[in-house]
């Protein structure tokens, strides 16, 4: 049997038996796939371990960087109160229309909102409304901006909240401090930035699966 076969079975395993799906969920994948969506959305139990950190926080207000098809959208939205707030930044506007469908079949319409365009022109807008701090923070969009990102939700945060980045392993590349891949720099730069600034305290694991080989780096915002 093949390592990959592996990592394969023992996700199928975990996701059956921890994070089972559902028909919201089911459609939400088959309705970004019609619609041409790259398949690049989280694996279930991924999902799952963001809806627990979610949880964990006790958060209220989360921002999502990257949206796609609105997958990991509801298992995030999933965790919060019938009051919470969920703002999620999409570039592509088929695929915000392709969330927006699957976000309104899983109920959470009313939670979540999804805003269009470069989320870098997104970010000071919203900063501009003066929101509440978020709670979480879920970045998963184009890596060579990741430095940017995070230091954006340094500044919509408060102490305590949770900043996720996901996709920091680029297949074992981010080792290669030589590496002229935009992605991988982008990387670097986000977990050099995580490591060395004051108010952050971080760490990045790898992991293996359905997605393959990839990992992810969590930074609780310090006072």
């Amino acid at each position: 049997m093949s390592e990959s076969q592996v990592w394969d079975d023992v996700d199928d395993y975990f996701t059956t038996l921890l994070s089972p799906s559902d028909d919201t969920l089911v459609a939400a994948l088959r309705d970004s796939d019609a619609a041409g969506l790259p398949p690049i959305n989280v694996a279930p139990n991924q999902g799952k371990l963001l809806q627990l950190l979610a949880q964990i926080q006790g958060a209220r207000r989360i921002l999502e960087i990257g949206t796609l098809g609105g997958y990991s959208t509801i298992w995030l939205g999933r965790a919060l109160p019938a009051d919470g707030r969920l703002i999620t930044f999409e570039y592509d506007a088929t695929h915000a229309e392709v969330a927006r469908g699957n976000l309104a079949r899983a109920g959470l319409d009313k939670i979540a909102e999804v805003r269009v365009g470069p989320a870098l022109e997104s970010l000071p807008k919203l900063a501009d409304e003066n929101p509440e701090p978020f709670d979480l923070v879920f970045i998963d969009a184009d890596k060579v901006n990741n430095p940017h990102y995070v230091e954006w939700a340094i500044k919509l945060t408060r102490p305590g909240s949770l900043i996720i980045v996901d996709n920091v392993v680029r297949g074992g590349a981010v080792t290669d401090a030589g590496s002229t891949d935009p992605s991988v720099r982008g990387t670097r730069a986000a977990l050099e930035l995580i490591a060395a600034h004051p108010k952050l305290s971080g760490t990045a694991v790898q992991t293996v699966g359905t997605k393959g080989y990839d990992g992810f780096a969590l930074a609780r915002v310090l006072p």
